[in-house]
């Protein structure tokens, strides 16, 4: 039996649709029911919903009993690395053999984890399930696609997206073709110690973006670079948090510093998984980006 948490979030609700297409059963942990439902996630053919707290291991008896393998996600957030560490010793205890971390890296060549507090923390919970006695695997994907859809408001109404990046490239990568990837990691298990990197087939700077999303919409998109002050009084405008804020900005700084990304492959090859090109992503979110849904 296979256990998801994260089960709610982009990257848990694309694994559980996987999961639901090939017919086999998942149990999904939830903090809330209803919110599950409203994610679709009690549609689903074959996902058991079950609720319970990563972060308090007397409410994972349930969620755990008879659990085989488990995928760990969980927000990005500051007690992210305290959030899983606690739900590992909980695996343990009830006896999971294999942990699979949906973890991240980045793609820019030289890119230091440590200067960008979340890929800090990912490698810090990496090490701690590591020495923990279970079997663990690493999932790595660098940014993802669907990130480019926060700006798809802009890019309907003035034809532009504004972000602070330069000629910076990043390889991002469909979550579709990482759910692809997870699903069949814990169907089929294995790959244990191994941590399995993931980009995108492109290495594309902004301006490569807004060209790409401009030929699957059929209008002109045009990438606008603004200063890192402005893309964080933007943000902040936007309604989010400072401290998340903080955590982008030394994020974009390591970015900025380390302008050249790498395309990595070799774990969409290993799982018989087509690397998804960006054009064919914004073709499938068009109408997003035109602004019609």
């Amino acid at each position: 039996m296979i256990l998801v948490t994260g089960a709610t979030g982009l990257n848990g609700k694309a694994v559980m649709r996987e999961f639901a297409r090939h017919k086999h059963e998942v149990r999904a942990l939830v903090r809330d029911p209803d919110r599950a439902s409203v994610a679709g996630l009690g549609g689903l053919a074959g996902v058991e919903l079950v609720t319970g707290d990563m972060r308090q291991a007397d409410t994972l008896g349930a969620a755990l009993d008879g659990i085989d393998r488990v995928l760990m996600i969980s927000t990005a957030a500051d007690d992210m690395t305290e959030t899983q560490c606690r739900f590992v010793d909980a695996c343990r205890q009830a006896g999971v053999a294999h942990v699979v971390k949906f973890s991240g890296a980045e793609s820019n060549i030289g890119y230091d984890a440590t200067k960008f507090r979340f890929t800090r923390m990912h490698e810090e919970v990496e090490r701690y399930l590591e020495a923990a006695g279970m079997a663990w695997t690493h999932l790595r994907p660098s940014q993802f696609m669907q990130v480019y859809l926060r700006d798809a408001p802009t890019i309907a109404a003035e034809g532009a997206f504004y972000l602070a990046l330069g000629e910076t490239e990043l390889s991002p990568v469909d979550v579709e073709d990482i759910a692809k990837v997870a699903f069949r990691l814990l169907r089929d298990g294995g790959h244990a110690g191994e941590s399995l990197d993931m980009t995108g087939p492109q290495a594309l700077t902004m301006s490569d973006i807004a060209a790409l999303i401009s030929k699957a919409i059929g209008k002109p998109v045009r990438y606008v670079d603004v200063s890192p002050a402005e893309r964080r009084r933007n943000l902040l405008a936007s309604g989010v948090p400072a401290g998340f804020a903080d955590a982008l900005d030394e994020q974009l700084a390591e970015r900025l510093r380390r302008p050249k990304s790498r395309v990595h492959l070799a774990t969409h090859d290993m799982f018989g998984v087509r690397p998804t090109p960006f054009v064919e992503f914004a073709q499938r979110h068009a109408a997003m980006f035109r602004g019609e849904g």
